[in-house]
């Protein structure tokens, strides 16, 4: 029997030990934020008790437990996570706030609330640790960020490390592209590819690839991790690939969405670049561009026999449900 097949094994009969435990309880900290929203709702969806921190119940959504608090107060989020096993953490900040150590802070913070019991945190990690030559972003690639930001990226996630190898700690760092999600997310998807009706601006060269993540299926496979968390190291890193396509691809995607004819253009890099001047997150944001410019492609071998094949939304599909709100 092959070690993937022990942990489906194992992974069906904790499922159905999970469902007459009532204390096997997952906390999502930021339950407002994009992956906080759509962890949420993958867990509910398995069965788990899941508690939601926030400052607000803004998405109310079924099956969770909201309890109010501020993520600069480590007693609210200690409160929030609990007897909780697991953690997710899904708390950012404003893209222009993340420096003078503000990120880091905040890293800390989470670790001192999840305490020394040894519960585990999934953490989304992003592509910003590596160099902008890399092509095949593996976990084992060397990470040599190619901005300040990325430098950040990486400092947290030693802090998260060293938590880990003191035993405090189960660490699993879940990387993943630019989100996309149905609805109106404030992601790049929509701000960026269909900000303009009746038009698609392509951030990209046509042929150029980019890493997507399309957030309910992110959302289930950090569930799926959770589950399998037992057959995994202290501290671990997995890489989602979700939808690798260019930007000819996109943009024929929603093409075919739409129930009318889209121009299509490329993204005014340049203006944004003018906006920044006087607007500090498109300054940060016009910083990133490389992303754009160089196929970065994720890839892990060992996430994808977890997940298993088939296990992804169609790249059509989830492009029409996201997209569907821009194009009535």
């Amino acid at each position: 029997m092959t070690w993937l097949h022990t942990v489906k094994f194992k992974h069906g009969r904790r499922r159905r030990k999970m469902a007459k435990d009532a204390t096997h309880t997952v906390t999502v900290l930021g339950i407002n934020g994009h992956i906080g929203r759509y962890a949420a709702e993958a867990f509910v969806a398995a069965g788990w008790r899941v508690i939601g921190m926030g400052r607000s119940d803004k998405h109310a959504i079924p099956g969770v437990a909201f309890v109010k608090g501020d993520a600069e107060s480590v007693a609210d989020m200690r409160a929030a996570i609990g007897d909780s096993a697991v953690v997710v953490n899904a708390l950012n900040l404003p893209y222009d706030k993340w420096f003078g150590g503000a990120m880091e802070a905040q890293t800390a913070k989470v670790i001192e609330a999840m305490g020394m019991g040894g519960k585990t945190l999934l953490y989304p990690g992003n592509i910003y640790n590596y160099a902008a030559s890399l092509r095949q972003v593996t976990p084992d690639a060397p990470q040599n960020p190619a901005r300040p930001r990325g430098e950040i990226r990486v400092r947290c996630e030693a802090m998260l490390r060293a938590a880990a190898e003191r035993g405090d700690m189960q660490v699993i760092i879940v990387r993943a592209g630019d989100f996309f999600a149905p609805g109106k997310n404030g992601d790049w998807f929509e701000q960026g590819i269909l900000a303009q009706q009746g038009k698609i601006a392509m951030p990209s060269a046509p042929e150029i690839g980019h890493s997507w993540a399309y957030l309910p299926d992110l959302g289930r496979a950090f569930e799926k991790l959770a589950w399998h968390r037992a057959e995994l190291g202290r501290f671990e890193s997995f890489h989602f690939a979700g939808h690798f396509v260019t930007s000819r691809e996109l943009a024929d995607a929603v093409q075919k969405a739409s129930p009318r004819p889209l121009k299509v253009a490329r993204l005014p890099w340049a203006m944004l670049v003018v906006i920044g001047l006087f607007n500090p997150v498109m300054r940060e944001v016009a910083k990133m561009r490389y992303l754009w410019q160089n196929p970065m492609r994720l890839a892990d071998p060992r996430l994808d026999a977890i997940l298993g094949p088939d296990f992804a939304t169609p790249y059509d599909a989830a492009v029409a449900e996201a997209a569907r709100p821009f194009l009535a």
